[in-house]
């Protein structure tokens, strides 16, 4: 009791001092790429505490004050957001040795060590170090992140999907994973975007590195947009669709006083749709048709499409590649089409005219 009592009284402290100092941001002025290097020179130079001392960091900024409030381990792969935790981690179950799912927990590196061959100062960055239950670590292993279908694989000691739901699998390879059939893992909703967060964090501080190291599915090899389509429609897709958390608001603070540099897309989570917003890959045809989409994003569950063609089909698909909507032949009023009665989310509207189609992103909040 004692000693959850000081860890407690240490984030306390850390969490109420640790903000943006005035003027953190004053050089991120850009667009685009630009704005990626120039946030690259903010972030870069962080004071690396090393790959040992995450143990001892854990307990301060990882703890679960946001969920069963029980100040035991928050693990993004057991913890169970809308009911009772299949198992519970307190800061003193580290691994060792695990058999099983809930045996004890480990670091997980969300960019894989031998992306960058386990080197510094990437492999003590706390901004992509996550406590989890070292079973499901070793089951993810070095697989990307992606949208898994119903094509799952075994491994031997470890249920799929996990018991929080997590799972591994081949990605879906339709809608916004298009590009990619291999196996990926896939967390659960509720930290989808903290996972995508991490990686644009990951991709802005090293870009200065990245464009060096070993191959891996989620890069492109480049220095500016780096990550790979399809895991860029994926990553942006779970940026939109799961926002910044207190939890996550939280953790930034500790890192900062911690290692001394921010996650910047939980700071200024607009920021990502800036930089890489014209690198989505969204299928559009050779010929284009004078057409606008409006409000986007939207504060209402409606969408207008001007255009000053007829429109023969209009289809609302999720980012799964299911079609919400289909609307042949759809009427219009001033050259106006109105879809209503969307869920918030994040969509594809394709929009046929003419034997010709066209897909655009569309944001509904």
């Amino acid at each position: 009791m004692k000693l959850k009592i000081t860890l407690l009284f240490i984030f306390s402290t850390l969490v109420a001092f640790a903000q943006p100092p005035a003027g953190y941001y004053n050089t991120a002025t850009g667009t685009g790429f630009t704005l990626k290097t120039q946030l690259f020179n903010i972030i870069k130079d962080h004071n690396d505490q090393g790959y040992n001392a995450i143990d001892n960091f854990f307990p301060i900024a990882d703890l679960d004050i946001y969920y069963e409030n029980d100040n035991t381990i928050l693990d993004v792969y057991s913890e169970n957001p809308n009911g009772t935790d299949p198992y519970n981690f307190f800061v003193f179950n580290t691994c060792g040795n695990y058999n099983g799912e809930g045996d004890c927990y480990n670091k997980e590196h969300i960019i894989p060590q031998s992306v960058f061959s386990s080197n510094t100062p990437m492999r003590g960055d706390a901004h992509h170090l996550l406590p989890t239950d070292g079973r499901v670590n070793g089951f993810r292993g070095s697989y990307p992140f992606g949208i898994v279908g119903s094509n799952l694989i075994s491994q031997s000691g470890i249920s799929n999907p996990t018991q929080n739901g997590s799972k591994a699998g081949n990605n879906i390879n339709t809608g916004v994973a298009s590009g990619f059939s291999g196996v990926v893992f896939e967390p659960i909703d509720e930290f989808k975007g903290d996972i995508a967060r991490i990686h644009f964090y990951f991709v802005t501080r090293y870009q200065n590195l990245i464009s060096n190291w070993s191959s891996y599915a989620m890069f492109d090899g480049s220095s500016n947009k780096v990550i790979s389509s399809p895991f860029l429609d994926i990553l942006y897709s779970w940026h939109i669709n799961d926002p910044v958390s207190q939890k996550e608001i939280d953790r930034n603070n500790t890192i900062y006083q911690y290692q001394g540099n921010r996650n910047p897309f939980i700071d200024n989570p607009q920021w990502v749709e800036v930089i890489w917003g014209n690198s989505l890959s969204v299928p559009v045809s050779a010929t284009q048709f004078n057409l606008t989409i409006y409000p986007n994003p939207s504060n209402s569950n409606r969408i207008h499409i001007e255009s000053d063609s007829i429109l023969d089909e209009i289809q609302l698909i999720t980012i799964n590649g299911q079609v919400m909507q289909l609307i042949q032949n759809p009427s219009q009023q001033n050259n106006t089409y109105t879809i209503e009665n969307i869920s918030s989310g994040f969509y594809f509207l394709k929009i046929t005219s003419d034997n010709q189609s066209v897909t655009k992103k569309v944001i509904i909040n």
